[in-house]
């Protein structure tokens, strides 16, 4: 395997494939053409990109992605009457910094079709969970991948023109730097695996070890951690931190 050096920290413990990287100011999107939506989405949430302006209203300005060919581009038009939100991977709350930094997490290249009661609910309580982790003096650094998943061989559902298909689940890993390095867990992970649905159970209900995730998404996330204890750290499914 070729290594590739991390030009952007968001990839400093591993960057999935996809069929085109799309670069952001604070964020960077693996994109399927098959799909019509990111494979994947990764960022970190620091003193640097956490929620800096409390009185800052998001943008709501959704639109394409000129940076993706056309044959490939998921539209506004396919989103309208679909029945499903333009689900954003990154979300836009924890992206204050400036106007330019909150607009990018609206391009529809960061967006998926979710289910209202789902991007709502279970998917926006994670989003809240993980600015508390992010809070937390414990850790120095939270770096998170996200993406859709699909149960290959089920009939499939798409919405628009363009074909965008309609993911059955979705997945998040989140890794964590301690600030105190310790001698056998300097770093922490948590993978979770939500169907595009309505949830009837607690967050830490779907928390699974992050190999399930890597498999079922065809993805190796985290690639760069090396050794047995990394091995096992993605083995392990993890307890939930507090959220009090």
């Amino acid at each position: 395997m070729i290594e590739i050096p991390s030009l952007r920290p968001e990839s400093r413990y591993g960057m999935p494939t996809a069929d085109l990287m799309l670069f952001n100011r604070q964020y960077i999107v693996g994109y399927s053409y098959l799909f019509r939506q990111p494979r994947w989405a990764m960022q970190i949430i620091d003193e640097n990109t956490k929620q800096m302006k409390d009185d800052f209203d998001r943008l709501d300005n959704f639109r394409e992605d000129m940076r993706i060919p056309e044959k490939f581009r998921a539209t506004l038009d396919d989103y309208k009457n679909s029945r499903f939100d333009r689900g954003h991977l990154i979300n836009s709350a924890d992206r204050k910094g400036s106007k330019i930094i909150n607009s990018e997490t609206f391009l529809l290249s960061n967006m998926s079709p979710q289910k209202p009661d789902f991007n709502r609910d279970i998917w926006l309580e994670l989003e809240k969970a993980l600015r508390i982790l992010a809070d937390k003096d414990e850790y120095a650094e939270v770096y998170t991948i996200c993406g859709p998943l699909f149960a290959i061989g089920d009939p499939i559902e798409v919405i628009g023109d363009n074909g965008v298909v309609v993911p059955d689940a979705y997945f998040k890993s989140i890794l964590a730097e301690r600030t105190k390095a310790k001698s056998t867990n300097q770093l922490a992970m948590w993978s979770f695996v939500i169907p595009n649905s309505k949830a009837n159970k607690p967050l830490q209900e779907f928390l699974v070890p992050t190999d399930e995730v890597e498999r079922w998404a065809g993805l190796q996330v985290w690639d760069r951690l090396r050794g047995e204890k990394s091995d096992k750290l993605k083995t392990k499914k993890g307890r939930m931190w507090s959220l009090g």
